[in-house]
């Protein structure tokens, strides 16, 4: 079966989460939120609600920095404080990382990696947060969208909760299924390309 997943990053408000979650819960569809530590803390209740959605969580840092800015001692600090925060809401740490600002070197990419980190990149982004209308996101999605895709949306944005529905309606018309990415990367055997693309050995 054709899979993608449909990326979500937590960082600003929480005032669309319970309409994200239930056109998920409509469309019985699970996905993974990369979320940063500060807004763990801003809306612990929001984050334990994903949880016990059955969604998967990931980092996306502690602070939200330019962590091509920051050493190996502190991006490990970022990663495993954010992890510290998913793992009291959780009672797990994850293995998933999503930068911010989808920033990579090398010192980052071995700072997630010595830590048993997998980072996530994105290949379609929706634009969401520049306040573009449901059909406008789509617009931009339907001709390049293909299985194995990883799409980046965001909560707290002007349409991003009133149009999930159409969207991922649209996806599954196109023969794809919308799934956690622990589903859908490879765990082993891969390499990484310069588009943050895995690529099998």
């Amino acid at each position: 079966m054709f899979h993608i997943y449909h990326k979500r990053n937590c960082d600003w408000n929480a005032d669309d989460i319970d309409k994200i979650l239930e056109v998920l819960d409509n469309n019985e569809i699970k996905i993974t939120f990369f979320m940063v530590g500060d807004w763990i803390d801003k809306y612990p209740n929001e984050a334990k609600k994903i949880f016990e959605k059955g969604h998967e969580i990931g980092s996306h840092s502690n602070t939200h920095p330019h962590v091509n800015n920051l050493s190996y001692e502190k991006n490990i600090e970022e990663l495993e404080a954010s992890n510290d925060r998913i793992e009291k809401i959780t009672g797990n740490r994850t293995n998933l990382y999503r930068t911010p600002y989808g920033e990579y070197n090398n010192t980052v990419i071995k700072s997630a990696n010595d830590k048993n980190y997998y980072p996530i990149q994105w290949n379609l982004d929706t634009l969401d947060y520049t306040g573009l209308t449901g059909t406008e996101m789509w617009n931009r999605l339907k001709d390049k969208i293909k299985p194995g895709d990883i799409i980046l949306s965001h909560n707290g944005t002007k349409h991003t909760a009133d149009s999930l529905d159409m969207l991922l309606k649209n996806i599954k018309s196109k023969g794809l299924d919308v799934v956690k990415v622990s589903d859908l990367i490879y765990k082993d055997n891969y390499v990484i390309n310069v588009n943050g693309t895995q690529i099998r050995k």
